[in-house]
């Protein structure tokens, strides 16, 4: 639980309102944490690994939120609407590389080593010393 929920609990008053796409949800952290936390956010888990999708639907009908969209898929592969926040953990990529998943005005927070700045966004200070690197697309 330290290791995958707790990151996840301090985090949860960084996310904005509105939409969740979580990159690469393996475990579930933070994108399902968050999800089952805050059954009114629209989610959507990325995750290419088909034992860890099979995981994150089951954990999602689990906890009583069918309506999360786990799909099986890269973040390079995904087409459907930027969110409005956008969660990495443990992915080494731009913010370039994230810039149309997040919507203009949008929060990308990264939990592990935070990306080189970009132009077009900026980065956000937080109280929480351990929690995740926050950004803010420009709109």
């Amino acid at each position: 639980m330290r290791v995958l929920v707790a990151p996840a609990l301090t985090a949860l008053p960084l996310l904005g309102p509105g939409s969740l796409l979580d990159v690469g949800s393996g475990n579930g952290s933070p994108g399902l944490v968050f999800s089952l936390l805050e059954p009114h956010r629209a989610a959507t888990l990325l995750e290419p690994r088909a034992k860890r999708w099979a995981f994150l639907r089951e954990a999602a009908r689990a906890g009583g939120r069918e309506d999360i969209r786990v799909l099986r898929q890269r973040h390079d592969a995904y087409t459907g609407p930027p969110a409005a926040n956008v969660t990495v953990r443990g992915l080494r990529l731009s913010l370039r590389a994230l810039e149309p998943l997040v919507e203009p005005g949008g929060r990308l927070l990264v939990f592990g080593a935070p990306p080189a700045p970009a132009e077009g966004w900026r980065e956000v200070s937080t109280s929480a010393p351990a929690g995740p690197a926050v950004f803010v697309r420009s709109g």
